[in-house]
C-alpha cells in the first residue's frame, strides 16, 4: 500500500516558488506524465496562474485564494502540502480535513503549540487521513512522487537513486538526515521504495509505527530502516508490533542523541521532541530494547551502513531482492529562459494549427458541419459548446451586423472611407465608437439584470435600485419600437430560447420587469441589446458555468466583443460600399451645424 504513485498530485498551500520548481523539476527528471503540483493555494496574490519550467519548457499552474477554491477546481489532488506559517499552519489543516477529499497532509511549520497539533492529529486519524509533520520536510516515492525540498538538488537526488523505487522504507524524525540516509541506502544497498520524514515536533501526525505498518503492506518494500532520536516512546510501538507478528519484514533502526548520557542535566537537542524525560527514553534504552526484539541495530551510528549492506546481501541472495533496472532520465537543461507571451486557446507549431486543440480542418470545412459559432466557443471559451449555443451565437452575430448608416460607427467608417482611408482603418474608426454608449447596453444588461436576479429583487425593487444608481436600465427601451410594434429581431430570439435553451430564467425575470416598464411607457420594452445581453447570462447558466464566472465574462468586455464581431460586418459593408460608389471626400453641410462662435476675451 503505497503512499504515493505517479498519478498523485497536490495543492501547496503558499506560493514557494523554489520549492514547487524542485517537485517539478523532479516529475521532469523521471518522466511523469502530468505535474505533481496541480494547484496553489496563495491568498494574498492577485494572479491566477504562476508559471513554472517543466523540463526545457514552461508550464502554468492555477492560484487560488482558498484550500476549497483550489479543491473544487482541483478535486484529483488529494495531497495539501502547508506550507503556512506556524500560525496559520493548524487552520489551514483543520480546513482541510473539513473539507474533505485528501489522504494526505504534510506540515512544513515547527511550534505548532502542542494542545492544538494533538486534537489536530487525533482529527486527521478519524477522517484516515496521513498527516506529515509538523516539522517536516516530507516524503517521498522515488519514481512516483516527491514532497518540495526533500531529497536535495536534482544532482542529489540522482546520486541518492531516488529518481527509481528501491527496496528499503526509510522513516525518520529527521529531514536532514533523511537525506543523507539516503545517500547511504544508494551507495550500500539499492535505494529506497519510500520514505516519509516524520517530523521534529514532540507531537506529530503519523508516528513511526503507522508508516512502518503501511510499509509493510507495500510490496516494493523488501526491509525498513527506522531512525529514531532521544525522546518520546515512539519505538516501543514499533518493537510491540514486531512480538505481535504484524511486522514481519527486517528492521534496521538507531535511535540518535546516544551522547546525552555524557551530560549532568537533561540536553534538548535539535527538535522539540528530542529530549528524555525519562530513562525509558533516552536513546540507549531505546536501542537495547529494539536490539532485544530482534531488530538490526547497528554498535553506532557509523556502523549502519555495514548493517544496511548486510541485510541487503542477505535479502537478494535469497531473491527476495531483485536488481532494479535504471530507467531512462530527462535532464533538466541549466540554463532555460522564460516565456515572455501566453497562449492558450491555439497553437501553430504543428503541421495543422489549432484551435483549442482541434485541427483547423476539423471545424472549417462545410463537411465538419460546424460554424462560426464553434470557432468561437473554441477560441473564446475553449469549451466544445452544444449546437443549440453555437446556433444562438450565430444568431446574435446575425441579428447585430447592421443597424443603417445613421449610428456613429457606421458613419465613422463611411466617412473615413471617402477620405480615402483603406477598408481596415475605416473599419477600425468605427470600431473605435463602440462602448458604453453604442453597444455597451448588452454588458449593462447582463451585469444589472443578473445582479437584481442574484439578490432577489422584484421588479419595482429593481427599478428603485437602478433610480438610486442614477443609471437608465440599460437593455429597457427602445425609440421606436412598442408593445403594439414590437422588435421582430427581440421576438425571434426570444422564440429560439424557449424552443432550445434548457431554460431561461433571467429571460423570464427581465420580461416581469419590462410588464411594469412598460405600463409607464409603452415604448420601454426589452430591447435587442437586453434581450442578447440577458439570454446570454441564461446560455452560460445553462452551460454549468459559476456566477463567478459569467460574473467575469461580463466584466472583461465579453458579451461586448459579440457585439463587435458582428457589427464588424455591417462597418465592412458601408466601406465597401462607399468604395463600389466612388463617393467623394466628406464634408458636413454647414446648415446642419449650430454656430455660436463668440469673441475671444481679452486677458
Amino acid at each position: 500500500m503505497a503512499l504515493f504513485t505517479r498519478d498523485t498530485q497536490a495543492i501547496f498551500w503558499n506560493n514557494n516558488k523554489t520549492a514547487i520548481q524542485r517537485m517539478l523539476d523532479y516529475d521532469y527528471t523521471i518522466k511523469r506524465e502530468t505535474p505533481s503540483v496541480a494547484a496553489i493555494v496563495a491568498p494574498t496574490s492577485g494572479n491566477k496562474f504562476e508559471k513554472f519550467f517543466y523540463g526545457p519548457d514552461e508550464i502554468m499552474v492555477p492560484l487560488y485564494k482558498t484550500t476549497a477554491d483550489a479543491k473544487a477546481a482541483q478535486p484529483q489532488a488529494d495531497v495539501l502540502l502547508n506550507f503556512a506559517s506556524f500560525r496559520t499552519a493548524y487552520d489551514v489543516t483543520m480546513e482541510a480535513l473539513n473539507l474533505g477529499g485528501f489522504k494526505t497532509i504534510m506540515i512544513t511549520a515547527e511550534g505548532i503549540p502542542e494542545r492544538l497539533a494533538r486534537g489536530m492529529n487525533a482529527f486527521a486519524r478519524e477522517n484516515d487521513v496521513t498527516v506529515i509533520g509538523p516539522a517536516t520536510v516530507g516524503g517521498i516515492a522515488p519514481g512516483a512522487f516527491k514532497i518540495a525540498n526533500i531529497g536535495g538538488t536534482i544532482e542529489n537526488i540522482v546520486n541518492s537513486k531516488l529518481h527509481r523505487a528501491g527496496s528499503c522504507g526509510l522513516v525518520t524524525r529527521s529531514g536532514g538526515l533523511f537525506n543523507e540516509l539516503s545517500n547511504i541506502i544508494a551507495i550500500n544497498a539499492d535505494g529506497i521504495a519510500e520514505g516519509v520524514a516524520i517530523g521534529g515536533d514532540r507531537f506529530v501526525g503519523s508516528v513511526f509505527i503507522d508508516n512502518l505498518l503501511r510499509m509493510e503492506k507495500n510490496p516494493q518494500v523488501k526491509y525498513m530502516l527506522l531512525l529514531g532520536e532521544v525522546g518520546g516512546t515512539e519505538e516501543y510501538k514499533v518493537i510491540d508490533a514486531i512480538k505481535e507478528g504484524k511486522i514481519t519484514k527486517p528492521v534496521i533502526a538507531w535511535c540518535i542523541g546516544t551522547i546525552a548520557k555524557y551530560y549532568d542535566s537533561g540536553v534538548q537537542f535539535g527538535h522539540a521532541g528530542a529530549s528524555a524525560n525519562a530513562e525509558r527514553e533516552t536513546a540507549d534504552a531505546k536501542n537495547i530494547a529494539m536490539k532485544e526484539a530482534g531488530i538490526h541495530v547497528p554498535v553506532s551510528f557509523n556502523d549502519l551502513p555495514e548493517v544496511i549492506n548486510g541485510v541487503y546481501k542477505e535479502l537478494h541472495a535469497k531473491g527476495i531482492i531483485t536488481d532494479i533496472p535504471e530507467p531512462e532520465m530527462n535532464v533538466v537543461p541549466k540554463i532555460r529562459r522564460s516565456k515572455e507571451f501566453i497562449c492558450t486557446i491555439s497553437d501553430d507549431r504543428g503541421d495543422e494549427a489549432t484551435y483549442a486543440g482541434f485541427p483547423i480542418s476539423s471545424v472549417a470545412t462545410p463537411d465538419t458541419g460546424k460554424g462560426i459559432g464553434d470557432v468561437i466557443s473554441l477560441l473564446w471559451f475553449k469549451k466544445q459548446y452544444p449546437k443549440w449555443a453555437t446556433e444562438f451565437i450565430e444568431t446574435v452575430l446575425k441579428t447585430v451586423a447592421d443597424h443603417g448608416p445613421a449610428v456613429s460607427g457606421a458613419h465613422n467608417a463611411k466617412v473615413t472611407a471617402r477620405a480615402g482611408k483603406s477598408v481596415v482603418e475605416s473599419l477600425v474608426t468605427g470600431l473605435l465608437t463602440i462602448g458604453p454608449r453604442f453597444g455597451g447596453a448588452i454588458d449593462g444588461a447582463a451585469q444589472y439584470f443578473k445582479y437584481a436576479d442574484d439578490n432577489n429583487l422584484t421588479p419595482p425593487e429593481f427599478l428603485k435600485y437602478m433610480k438610486g444608481e442614477g443609471v437608465p436600465i440599460p437593455g429597457i427601451g427602445h425609440r421606436i419600437k412598442s408593445l403594439k410594434n414590437p422588435d421582430l429581431r427581440v421576438e425571434g430570439l426570444k422564440n429560439f430560447a424557449k424552443e432550445h435553451f434548457p431554460s431561461t430564467s433571467l429571460l423570464d425575470y427581465a420580461l416581469t420587469v419590462e410588464q411594469l416598464t412598460t405600463s409607464k411607457k409603452e415604448n420601454l420594452i426589452l430591447n435587442v441589446d437586453g434581450t442578447i445581453g440577458i439570454l446570454m447570462v441564461d446560455m452560460w447558466r445553462a452551460l454549468n458555468y459559476s456566477e463567478e464566472e459569467i460574473n467575469e465574462f461580463i466584466e472583461s468586455g465579453t458579451l461586448n466583443a459579440f457585439f463587435i464581431v458582428g457589427r464588424s460586418i455591417g462597418f465592412i459593408g458601408h466601406v465597401l460600399d462607399e468604395k463600389r460608389l466612388a463617393m467623394p471626400m466628406y464634408r458636413h453641410p454647414m446648415d446642419d451645424i449650430l454656430y455660436d462662435v463668440q469673441k475671444a476675451e481679452k486677458l
